[in-house]
Formats: structure tokens, sequence, C-alpha cells
């Protein structure tokens, strides 16, 4: 017994193709017109109740069965009207008489009324709206996704959940593409509602004046009533699935078997049943309607709906909850959200990176669209950190529909520290130096470096390669910002509860260095300063080891933590020298010895450290001297490199900071001995 009500809609697809084929008599004709009736209602207050399209996401198959079994007691209500001189049961003949009142031609208005209201009216509209649904859907799906992303990012949800959102917004857009194709069957249903009035109505005519020999004004009487109850029995359960249809389009696809999402989301909604039971109760008080096979199936739907709804209470009280009823429930208001003041503090919270994007830019994060931008990340938080020795956190994706379509905004903390424009079907022309012809494009300056290039149109990709431009498609123009702003704040993104993790993983391949110098000596916070002024300057920090022992070594000048931090590059100075040199040589700008000597003598010394005290002047000629070099030699070092002596090198990089930027700076003494040093240039004021 139990597997059959499991496989129950299974049968009564079944059973309704052979409605098709054998001949019914009146009286199961009869119980089959409630039922469809029926049904019908109840999908419509299913729609009408359900909060969320994943309460009632089976409904394009609903709608598929349920434009079955009307077909299929159009054509046995048609073949009994011919073959039984009009009759086909007594709901048929009920709605005939009731709409029609005796007068033929007010019937069939009324009857023509109605199929125009449900081909033209309701039918299309649905239509219409099921068709707009899911472009709109499909439209939004990049967005949602990364809202997905930005959420799994942040920690705001699981692994998990972010899969069960993923997977629900990948079956909506499956529903909604069902939809569309689906509103095709109650059209076609209702087309042929009006070809069957037709044929019932002539055949009939046919059938009675020349078989059964009745006269012409019985003949229409007759066929005319079962005609229109015919097609009336057929259009209202229609007219119900239409309204439903339109109701439903807003929801989410299905991710179980038809069986048993139909067995559990009927049953869900227990108040549905009892309404619609007592609908098929009042509807024994219309003259003709059959008592008997209304009051069944409206006790039916009572009984049923009380035990359903009765087991429900009975699972929520053992659980310590409300039973989830249909009517009632409102949702929760801004204001009655904000009143928990735990609510209130998660506003508080600053995400580390952020990446906002213009709604044309979305595609680019969008997986399902094809966009890489996300596993282009993934791949560079891998990259720096074999480089670098620190993860970044993760970078919260979401799109800004208050900033240019085209532009897309990086944040650190919270506050935008670069932005850029970037053109879809574009590609990021670079000239190398062996451009042999130019072209024609839109002028712009490359985010991440600051170089002139020019955006060329996909038309035109082949032109420009053979022209000798460097070409670099929009993604990779974004990934490679991103990484370059990263390197440039990696020293702001290094927290405590990094350096925490840094030396959990020490600890399980090293641990007698970690207990015997943190927090003995070193202590985390302090720790974290080192590692950040070594970030600052581009040095990696994947020997936490050599740090932590050099560290150890010269905790003599640990009051100074910028004194401290030049004994740790110079024990890094392999990794130093790997990072500068080019072909087992370094090529660099000098300082001359009179202007190291007026650098030393400007040193004050204080109880929180030195500084540099130069006079302005010097200052001016300093940097004048500096960026006269820098011009000299671009065309020899592409990236300038200042090499001083080791007391010289932390004040000299203090200075040029303030004027000239991402210039490195290295001392002697962190340069291996394996490596040339080749001066192109000497800095003298």
């Amino acid at each position: 017994m139990k597997k059959i009500l499991n496989n129950v809609v299974t049968v009564f697809v079944i059973m309704i193709v052979f409605l098709l084929i054998i001949p019914l008599p009146t009286v199961l004709l009869d119980l089959l017109f409630a039922l469809n009736i029926m049904i019908s209602l109840i999908i419509l207050l299913i729609t009408m109740y359900s909060k969320s399209a994943l309460e009632f996401s089976i409904f394009p198959s609903v709608l598929l069965v349920t434009t079955i079994f009307r077909l299929g007691l159009n054509m046995s209500s048609t073949r009994q009207i011919l073959s039984n001189q009009g009759y086909a049961g007594e709901m048929v003949k009920a709605f005939g008489a009731f709409v029609m009142q005796g007068n033929a031609i007010i019937g069939f208005i009324i009857f023509i009324l109605i199929a125009i209201v449900q081909v033209l009216v309701i039918t299309k509209g649905a239509e219409r709206i099921a068709e707009v649904t899911a472009r709109f859907t499909l439209d939004a799906m990049p967005g949602k996704q990364m809202a997905i992303d930005a959420d799994l990012n942040s920690g705001m949800i699981t692994e998990e959940e972010a899969k069960i959102r993923r997977s629900n917004i990948q079956r909506e857009a499956d529903f909604f593409g069902s939809m569309d194709g689906a509103a095709k069957f109650v059209k076609g249903d209702a087309v042929f509602m009006i070809i069957a009035a037709v044929v019932n109505l002539i055949g009939g005519m046919v059938v009675g004046m020349a078989m059964e020999g009745m006269d012409f004004w019985t003949v229409v009487s007759v066929y005319s009533i079962a005609t229109v109850g015919d097609g009336l029995c057929a259009q209202i359960p229609a007219l119900l699935i239409s309204t439903a249809m339109g109701m439903i389009v807003t929801r989410a696809a299905s991710d179980g078997t038809l069986n048993a999402d139909m067995k559990q989301q009927f049953s869900s909604q227990p108040l549905t049943l009892i309404i619609a039971g007592g609908v098929m109760i009042i509807m024994m008080l219309i003259p003709g309607f059959p008592k008997i096979q209304l009051f069944i199936l409206g006790v039916s739907m009572i009984v049923l709906g009380i035990v359903l709804l009765r087991g429900q209470a009975q699972v929520a009280a053992a659980d310590g909850v409300m039973p989830d009823y249909p009517a009632g429930a409102e949702e929760v208001t801004e204001l009655e959200y904000y009143k928990d003041i735990d609510n209130v503090y998660k506003l508080l919270n600053v995400e580390q990176i952020e990446m906002e994007f213009g709604y044309s830019l979305i595609p680019l994060a969008d997986e399902s669209a094809g966009g890489t931008l996300i596993e282009r990340v993934v791949i560079f938080r891998k990259q720096f950190a074999s480089d670098m020795g620190i993860v970044f956190p993760s970078v919260r994706m979401r799109d800004n529909q208050h900033i240019n379509p085209n532009q897309y905004v990086i944040k650190i903390k919270g506050e935008s520290v670069a932005s850029a424009e970037i053109l879809m079907d574009h590609y990021l022309a670079l000239d190398s130096g062996g451009v042999i012809k130019e072209m024609d494009g839109i002028d712009t300056i490359e985010p991440a470096f600051n170089i002139p290039a020019k955006w060329i149109s996909e038309q035109d990709k082949l032109q420009a390669e053979i022209a000798g431009y460097t070409l670099i498609d929009p993604t990779s123009v974004i990934v490679t910002h991103l990484s370059e702003t990263i390197k440039n704040h990696a020293h702001e993104l290094i927290s405590r509860q990094d350096v925490k993790v840094m030396l959990d993983k020490l600890k399980e391949i090293s641990p007698t260095v970690v207990d015997d110098i943190v927090p003995n000596i070193v202590s985390a916070a302090y720790l974290q300063k080192v590692l950040a002024l070594l970030l600052k300057e581009g040095v990696p920090v994947r020997d936490l080891q050599t740090i932590l022992e050099t560290l150890a070594d010269n905790q003599h000048t640990m009051k100074d933590v910028d004194i401290t931090a030049e004994y740790v590059r110079q024990a890094l100075k392999r990794t130093i020298t790997r990072r500068f040199q080019d072909g087992g040589q370094i090529r660099v700008l000098t300082l001359d010895t009179e202007t190291e000597n007026v650098i030393v003598s400007s040193v004050k010394k204080s109880e929180q450290g030195s500084y540099l005290a130069l006079d302005p002047q010097t200052i001016q000629q300093l940097i004048s001297a500096l960026s006269d070099q820098i011009d000299r030699v671009k065309d020899i070092i592409p990236v300038p490199i200042v090499l001083t002596s080791p007391i010289v090198r932390i004040y000299f990089k203090k200075l040029i900071d303030q004027f000239i930027p991402n210039i490195t700076v290295l001392s002697f003494s962190e340069i291996d001995g394996s490596v040339q040093i080749q001066a192109v240039g000497n800095i003298s004021i």
C-alpha cells in the first residue's frame, strides 16, 4: 500500500493517457470533472500561500499533468456528447443549464467571452510574464553568485551553505526556463477547448439530425447545453491554473523527484486542502450538481487537511517552536531587525579587501557565465603566498549600482585605494617598444603601472598583434591591478591573527624555535611590526625561522624596530638578491660618500628611535639629483634601485618615499656576494 501511495502520481499520469482511449461512464466522468476543479483550486491556493518558489517548485510538471488531464476529460466528454445524445454527465449538464438559463444565444456569448479571457488575457499574460522573468533571472545570476562568493569570503556563510545557495540559484534559472516553455501548454490547451466546442456543436447537430432524427431546435437546445457545459468544465480549471502560473513565475526550481515533491509540497499546506474541501461542500448547493461526488471529495480534503495540520502542530510542539501557518506570519521589518543590538554590531565589520563592480563587469566574476576572475584571484593568492610568505584575506566581491557600469573599485579596510574603468569586448593594447604601426583605439592608462595604452576592439585584435602591440584581456587587467594593489598594501593586511597562524605552522616543524623566542624574547605584536616593515618594501617573509632567530640574536636593538628590521633584511640577503638581480647582476644608482656623510650627520636619536633631520634646501637638492639620475637611466633600469651603505639605507628610504614612492633602496649588506653590482649612475648633492 505504501509503495502505491509513493507512486500515486505515476499511476495518475498513466490513467490520464487511457482517458484518451477508453470510454468512461458518466458517473466516473462527473467525479473526474470535480477532481479537476478541486486540483486546480488547490494549485491556485498553494501559489498564493507559498512564500518562495521552493515550496512549490514542481509547478511546471504539475502544469503539464493537469493540462493532459483536461485534454483527456475533453476527449471523453466529447465522445459521450456525440454518442449519448448530448449527455456527458451531470456536471456538464448542470454547467450548461446554469450558464445558459434556457437561452442558447446568451449561453454561447458567455462561453465565447470566457474563452477570449482565457486565451487573450490570462494565458497570454502569464506566458509573457514567464518569458520576461526567465530573461531577467538569467541576467541577475552573476550578481547573486557574486553575493554568495562575497558572503563566503567574509566568513558569513560556510562552504556547505554556499553550495546550497548556488544550487538554488541554478535551480531557479532552470525553473524559469521550464516555465517559459510550459506556458505554451496552457495556451495550446485553451485553443483546443475552442476547437472542441466547435466540434461538439457542429458534430452534435449532424449526429442528432442525421442519425437520431431530432428536429433542428431540439438539436440546438441539447447540444448547445452540452457544448457550453463541457467547455466550462474544462475552462474554469484552466483559468485557475493560468492564474496560478502568473503567481509562480518568480519561484525557483525543485531538486527532488516529482513523486516525492508532489507528496511533500501538497501535504505541507494543509489549510489549502481544508479550504478546497470546503469549496467542494459549498458547490453541493448549486442546483443539479452531483452532491455525492462533491461531498466525498470535500469531506476527504477537510479530514486530510485537519490530520496534516495536527501532525504539523505536534512536530512543532516537540521541537519547541510554533507551526508555520501560511497566513498571518509577517516578515521581520528593518526596524524590528535592528532592535537586536547584536545585529547593529554587524554593521561595524570592516572587510580587509573588497572589490566593487559596475553592472557591465559582473559577467567577469560569474563562473556560470564563463567568468574566470574568481579563479584567477585564487591562483594569485596561491602565488602570492608562495612568493611573499603570507596569505592575504579573501576578496569580497559585490556589485555597486552607484558607480560607472564599466568601473571597478578596490578597497582596503573599507576605504577605496584604487579604481579603473574596463571596456568589455575590448583588449588593452600596450606599446612594449616593438610597435611598427600605430592603431586607432580609445586612449587610456594601464591602471596597475600607469602606462599609456589603448583599448582595441575584438575585431581589431589580429591587426594589433601584427602591429606589435601587447594585448591584455579585461580579466587580466583587473587581476594585475588587484595584485599590485595587494602587494603595495600587504603590510596593512598582515594582522596579529595572521602572525599567530604563521607561528602555529612553524611550530609544527620547528617547535623549539617558537617556544624559545615567542613570547619570551619577541612578542607576537613586535614580530607583526617587523614583518609589516619587510612587506612594505617587498621583502618576502617566508623564512620565518630565520627572522625569529635574527630577532633573538639582535634583541639589544629591539627598542628601535626600524634598526631591528635592518638586521633582519641583512639576514635575508639571498632572498632580497634573488628578487632584484637580473642575469647574475644588479644595476643600481649609488650615493656618493659626501651625500651619505650629510645624511648620517643629520640623524637624530630620541626615546622613540632615530629620525633624519635634514634642512629643506638639502632635501630639495637630494630629490632633484635623484630625479635627474632616474630620468637619465630609465631606459637601462625600468625599475630604479638605489644602493647605499647599511647605516644610511633606512633613513634615505623614508626620505624619498615622501617624494618619489616605489623606489627600491638596498644596502651593500643586503646583496649576496655571488651577484655582480653594476653602478649606472651616482647621486650627489
